[in-house]
């Protein structure tokens, strides 16, 4: 059985769409892969995306307005679609990040909270 440490954890639900709009935003336009491997990185690997995950999120958050897309040549000289951020995903990763921010403070304050105070 292998421990939890070394599990590689799929994305949070909720959070892709923070995780691809903040990358894009920081990094300029990246082809799907470059994306995934991106938030693996970041994460050290703690974090993992699988393509049935990311393509249709990206799909999505292209018809939603918040990314865009063109074709262009991977560093492999292979076609690849290319996503970068949009006006309205930058609007859209704001309010992810401030979603986030107040959820993530909630939770600590439930971490912090000593039982029977």
């Amino acid at each position: 059985m292998r421990s939890a440490r070394t599990d590689k954890a799929d994305v949070l639900q909720g959070t892709l769409i923070l995780l691809v709009l903040r990358t894009l935003e920081a990094l300029g336009p990246l082809h799907g892969y470059g994306i995934a491997r991106r938030i693996e990185q970041i994460s050290k690997d703690v974090l993992r995306l699988n393509q049935g995950t990311l393509y249709p999120a990206l799909l999505r958050m292209e018809q939603e307005g918040w990314i865009a897309s063109k074709w262009g040549a991977s560093e492999k000289n292979r076609k690849a679609r290319f996503y970068s951020i949009t006006a309205a995903g930058r609007r859209r990763l704001a309010r992810e990040t401030e979603d986030w921010r107040r959820m993530s403070s909630t939770i600590e304050r439930f971490l912090g909270f000593e039982p029977g105070a």
